[in-house]
């Protein structure tokens, strides 16, 4: 895969539930990391001792996180309103020329900054609530 453009990386929410996703953010630095805890299995007859694990089990799990702009009042006060109600929401993470993460997320931390003369800027993370698709591009 060739470089890519990080202001290509979008951060979507489905606002309404409807299945409808709209880009909610100008987000300058953004992430995504996935995650499974592995599940130990080793036993005295494990080979040399060494550690065995559990073929596909374990909780899996990613975390995005991100900051920046709001593109406009609208999406700062959807990200606010799912943030205060603590409501799971869908997301699309969109990657671009590898594929698109999409499944349930809530938002788990919502900061606001900035300087003086500055704009003011956010940080935002999600933790996936639930099962994560993928769609190459």
């Amino acid at each position: 895969m060739a470089a890519q453009m990080g202001k290509d990386l979008l951060l979507k929410v489905d606002e309404s539930g409807g299945g409808s996703f709209v880009t909610v953010a100008g987000l300058r630095t953004k992430r995504i990391s996935f995650g499974a805890e592995a599940v130990d299995v080793t036993d005295q007859s494990s080979a040399g001792q060494w550690r065995e694990l559990l073929d596909g089990a374990g909780v899996k799990r990613a975390n995005v996180s991100g900051a920046g702009i709001f593109k406009d009042a609208s999406s700062d006060g959807t990200v606010r309103a799912i943030f205060f109600s603590g409501t799971v929401r869908d997301w699309q993470i969109v990657v671009p020329d590898f594929g698109t993460i999409s499944g349930p997320f809530q938002v788990t931390a919502l900061e606001y900054g900035g300087n003086y003369n500055e704009e003011v800027v956010y940080d935002i993370a999600l933790e996936s609530a639930g099962q994560l698709a993928f769609a190459a591009s």
